[in-house]
């Protein structure tokens, strides 16, 4: 599979200019064969091909106006319009319906004033890792890369990236090989929550690190100073950085921890089970701060690929699952709980704490979904039903199939205040 390596680089103050300068001429070329496009479109015109954009940019090198395009690698360029043509496949994808998922807006003009600049190299660039240990790039010279670890295989493209913080990351495309991890006699079922971040379905708990409530004092103070300085001064630039800084430094500390669960959870289960949970939602209500501080979905992607990547399994559920309101042991569904009920009692006599039987009950379902026991009992075993409820009444709110333990999906989103 094809991974993607990020080093921190340092480039000289001249290396930063010649940087600066590829990021104008990938934003300009960028801009102007959108607006080609755009144009197009308006008059009624065929919709541009990728060659005729390509074609245009090679004829504006040799115009007064765009001489200085070829101060830059024309890779540079062309990746510039290779993205723009993504953009465009993507949005006629979504409109279409073959792209799953939320809808993709239409490419947008690139301004100057981003916080993330980005080129891109290919190997038709020619760009090269020298012996010691420099990243030699065309028209921008050798730049010292902190190598912190090796790349497993020649990397077929590199993206130059400036954050909004001011650093500069290399980012390399590698192919990857990866041995499978030996077999583990271990699965788990996750369930992902506020209080705590993630409760296995062997009783583990993982409290919720908060890293952006912990650093909600320092960052009030900052975006405070940001407040009061002058737009467009130096000083409020300065103070945009410190603030950028803040963030980078929060992101990467949550990523980190992130990385290093979600590789222990991998290395030591055979298969892994998590709820498909609808973030976009819970984003809205009104523990949205909580919700994006605990990054739920980077943290079950890089339980996606690190599965395929050492040869684990990895599935997501159905969102709709009553896991927090069946019982792991019978499989009796008892219905809707209030948020502030962390255990209860099942009429069979099981005592569950809920977010350790909502991951049993997790990992029972992705078990079910992904059958390939051979007739190994995934589920928890039907119960034959009392004498006493052998007859369907009035008053009783569940069928009789749900008695038997036969578990029956209605709709269920709850934000999870405690998991």
């Amino acid at each position: 599979m094809r991974l993607r390596y990020n080093y921190r680089v340092y480039p000289t103050s001249s290396q930063r200019q010649a940087l600066a300068r590829a990021f104008g001429c990938a934003r300009v070329v960028f801009n102007d064969g959108l607006r080609a496009r755009q144009d197009a479109r308006a008059e009624g015109l065929p919709y541009l091909s990728d060659a005729e954009l390509s074609k245009r940019v090679t004829a504006a090198k040799a115009t007064p106006e765009r001489a200085w395009l070829g101060e830059v690698s024309s890779v540079v360029l062309q990746q510039a319009l290779a993205d723009l043509n993504v953009a465009y496949r993507n949005f006629f994808a979504s409109l279409s319906g073959k792209r799953k998922g939320r809808k993709v807006a239409p490419p947008r003009f690139r301004s100057r004033k981003d916080n993330r600049q980005a080129i891109r190299f290919t190997a038709n660039a020619r760009f090269k890792v020298l012996d010691n240990g420099r990243l030699r790039l065309p028209k921008i010279g050798d730049v010292e890369v902190r190598w912190s670890r090796n790349l497993p295989s020649d990397p077929s493209s590199v993206t130059v990236i400036r954050d909004a913080a001011g650093r500069y990351f290399a980012s390399f495309v590698v192919q990857s090989n990866d041995e499978p991890l030996p077999v583990a006699d271990s699965e788990i079922g996750i369930d992902l929550g506020l209080t705590h971040f993630a409760v296995l379905s062997d009783g583990t708990k993982v409290a919720a690190p908060k890293f952006l409530r912990r650093a909600a004092r320092k960052l009030k103070r900052l975006q405070r100073d940001l407040s009061r300085k002058q737009r467009g001064s130096q000083n409020r630039k300065k103070a945009v950085v410190k603030v950028a800084k803040a963030h980078a430094r929060l992101a990467d500390t949550r990523r980190d921890w992130q990385h290093k669960l979600s590789t222990r959870i991998i290395r030591d289960n055979q298969a892994v089970y998590v709820e498909d949970l609808c973030v976009v939602g819970l984003g809205r209500t009104r523990l949205a701060k909580s919700v994006h501080d605990a990054g739920w979905a980077a943290f079950t992607g890089m339980l996606e690929y690190k599965a395929a990547r050492y040869g684990r399994t990895f599935a997501k559920i159905d969102r709709f699952a009553p896991t927090s309101q069946t019982c792991s042991a019978c499989g009796r569904l008892d219905g809707p709980k209030p948020l502030n009920v962390r255990s209860w009692t099942c009429p069979c006599g099981a005592v569950h704490d809920r977010d350790v039987n909502a991951a049993i009950n997790v990992l029972a379902q992705g078990r079910w979904d992904n059958s390939s026991a051979c007739g190994a009992q995934v589920r928890p075993a039907l119960v034959p039903a009392p004498r006493e409820e052998a007859g369907i009444r009035p008053d009783v709110a569940c069928s009789a199939r749900n008695v038997e333990g036969i578990s029956v999906h209605y709709g269920e989103e709850i934000v999870k205040s405690g998991g």
